[in-house]
């Protein structure tokens, strides 16, 4: 590039590593990149360029740090991404340079977004759209970024409506790179397959591999691996649907082979949150809680907390169909913790869901601060699935109703909070006693049976430890002393 001014360079630097980001070759981008940018975690050198080139060079490095950051699970990754960003925002705004602007805050929606905090993507995404032109790449590349916004919200219905709404700004536009065709394609696959489970629908399903099928065409055009490898773990979910485990697995390992080779950790978690989903369905709870387990520690490092509340989800699936409750409640409520603090309220209401379905022994406030928030949180859940659950859900909770709880007071039931093991040991003994109580109708003997402990030992045991169940139990009858028996007898 000896022939180049400074600019030039720059600019020639700049959108070749964007390229390379679409090809899915981060090394290949920090490479290009490598004169202007020692990588991520530092600031690019800008000196001596003009105002509006530096500020292009930090929207490049910016957008090139969220992505390589969540890629290689980079701690604060994100955060120093929208920064880097928001200094060529301050330039453009400044300038009056409204569509670049625009490109700009879609980057940091999409920092916002793999952090799991859907509503300020949302938000960002739908202000840019609404300064970028009609047509072109850049207003399809938002539009893909929304898409995956409202599939991360469980807005399945909304993810139609905007793709098909926009069908032209993807299937019109010339010169429309394959990569971002494919992901078009792609996002219609995922959305036909959502809408499928939720109503239940194979068509639908046959619908979504047509779309994977074009999908895995444009991206065999653009040369990614990466995508390809994504289409195939999609495919093996609509697979799975259709009752074909096995066809799905190879799926599954196809496209766990690539992300590997590619060190590629958030998909190569991904994918093992897709293995653990199909476990389950098959019934091998020991291996998928293994997969969902090793999923989850991997995307707790990258910060993606939609992701990773989906894998806690699986493993305390698995975990309480192994009859290990104690474990998999604990686990769905840092589930629900992890998804509050992200904002994404609708994966703590499938946590709150789960624990109503797969916990066998709640306690009756457990119980009903799940529900209410689980009905909360879903109140716009467009799955007929989730209704469905929710109804069956609020059978279970009948019974137990004494109160209507506040909303304060059932979310901190439900949110994780630091316990010692012996008072949470302590708890788990109170209930499983209550409920023996109540089987046996208060009768002690019978429920000292059910728990495989002494009449003698139990009764203790409510009277010291649990002195509040004493009610539930039948009058205890006193035998007269000793001394008094035997001169009865006389």
């Amino acid at each position: 590039m000896s022939h180049l001014s400074r600019d030039e360079e720059a600019l020639s630097r700049c959108k070749k590593a964007l390229e390379q980001r679409d090809n899915e070759t981060p090394q290949g981008a920090l490479e290009i990149m490598r004169p202007l940018w020692r990588g991520v975690g530092t600031r690019p050198e800008t000196q001596g360029l003009q105002p509006e080139m530096a500020a292009y060079v930090f929207f490049c490095t910016g957008t090139l740090t969220g992505w390589i950051g969540s890629r290689q699970q980079i701690k604060d990754a994100q955060e120093t991404a929208r920064n880097l960003i928001t200094e060529s925002i301050t330039y453009y705004e400044s300038n009056n340079l409204k569509r670049e602007a625009a490109e700009a805050w879609t980057e940091i929606a999409y920092c916002y977004w793999r952090e799991g905090r859907i509503n300020e993507a949302r938000i960002m995404l739908l202000e840019s759209l609404e300064r970028l032109p009609p047509v072109g790449e850049k207003r399809a590349r938002a539009l893909l970024k929304l898409a995956d916004v409202e599939h991360s919200a469980a807005r399945y219905y909304d993810a139609l409506k905007l793709l098909s709404e926009n069908d032209a700004v993807f299937t019109s536009t010339r010169h429309l790179p394959a990569v971002v065709k494919g992901s078009y394609h792609n996002e219609l696959a995922i959305t036909w397959r959502t809408i499928g489970t939720a109503e239940n629908q194979t068509e639908y399903f046959q619908r979504a591999l047509t779309e994977y099928k074009a999908a895995e065409h444009q991206f065999k055009l653009a040369g990614n691996h990466i995508y390809r490898a994504s289409v195939k773990n999609n495919e093996a979910v609509v697979l799975s649907k259709l009752g074909r485990f096995r066809e799905a697995h190879k799926h599954v390992d196809q496209a766990r082979e690539i992300v590997v080779r590619f060190k590629h950790r958030t998909l190569t978690a991904q994918f093992d949150g897709t293995r653990a989903e199909l476990l389950i369905a098959e019934g091998k709870y020991k291996d998928a809680e293994r997969v969902a387990r090793r999923a989850a520690t991997s995307l707790e490092k990258a910060g993606h907390r939609c992701w990773l509340t989906d894998a806690l989800i699986l493993q305390a699936t698995a975990l309480a169909r192994l009859e290990k409750q104690i474990r998999a409640q604990t686990i769905l409520q840092r589930a629900i913790e992890v998804a509050h603090e992200a904002d994404a309220l609708n994966r703590a209401g499938l946590a709150a869901l789960t624990i109503i379905e797969e916990i066998d022994r709640l306690s009756a406030d457990t119980l009903q601060a799940a529900y209410q928030q689980a009905r909360e949180w879903l109140a716009d859940s467009q799955s007929r699935e989730v209704l469905s659950r929710l109804n069956a859900a609020a059978g279970k909770l009948v019974a137990s109703v004494r109160r209507e709880l506040s909303r304060d007071e059932a979310v901190d039931i439900l949110l994780a909070k630091p316990h010692d093991l012996d008072q949470k040991l302590l708890e788990y003994e109170h209930d499983l006693i209550k409920q023996a109580l109540i089987q046996s109708d208060g009768k002690v003997t019978h429920a000292a049976k059910l728990l495989g402990r002494t009449y003698q030992g139990l009764g203790h045991m409510i009277e010291t430890k649990h002195p509040d169940l004493i009610p539930l139990r039948t009058p205890v009858r006193r035998r007269p002393p000793r001394k008094n028996r035997q001169r009865k007898h006389r």
